[in-house]
């Protein structure tokens, strides 16, 4: 019997995201688990603080297109049946506990680097989206590619 039925993998499409694609494939593998991927592509407004005196429409456009074909290419070599593939904009962290909801999940699986010890884990994506799951959450460490 399958502790995860549902697992919600949230990628940042980075060259490590591999590392974790390949570890969550095996996990759902095992427990014939519902797989689901998430991107969250951050508003340009957020990195500019919204005082940007010009429309960014269309560059938000191209990260949106650019993150889909990204998700598409990891759902393909993943290995393993994607239930959905879910872009979205908006606060990293938010938008995981929202879809982890909707699509009533077990387990959700974040990257961790954790480079620097405890000092960078406690600000980092993964740690935010622990505080606020109402399921489990997996950090897997990642290593960066040389």
């Amino acid at each position: 019997m399958s502790i995860y039925k549902r697992i919600l993998l949230a990628l940042d499409l980075s060259d490590e995201s591999d590392q974790l694609a390949s570890k969550t494939a095996e996990m759902a593998r095992a427990s014939d688990a519902e797989l689901n991927l998430i991107h969250v592509v951050e508003p340009l407004s957020f990195a500019y603080g919204g005082d940007v005196p010009m429309d960014l429409t269309t560059i938000q456009e191209q990260l949106d297109d650019h993150a889909r074909t990204k998700l598409d290419q990891y759902a393909e070599k993943i290995g393993y049946p994607v239930n959905r593939k879910i872009i979205v904009t908006g606060h990293t962290e938010t938008e995981i506990h929202r879809a982890a909801e909707e699509l009533n999940t077990d387990l959700v699986i974040v990257g961790s680097h954790g480079r620097h010890g405890l000092a960078l884990l406690l600000g980092s994506t993964a740690n935010g989206v622990l505080h606020g799951a109402n399921c489990d959450v997996l950090a897997i460490r990642v290593k960066e590619e040389e």
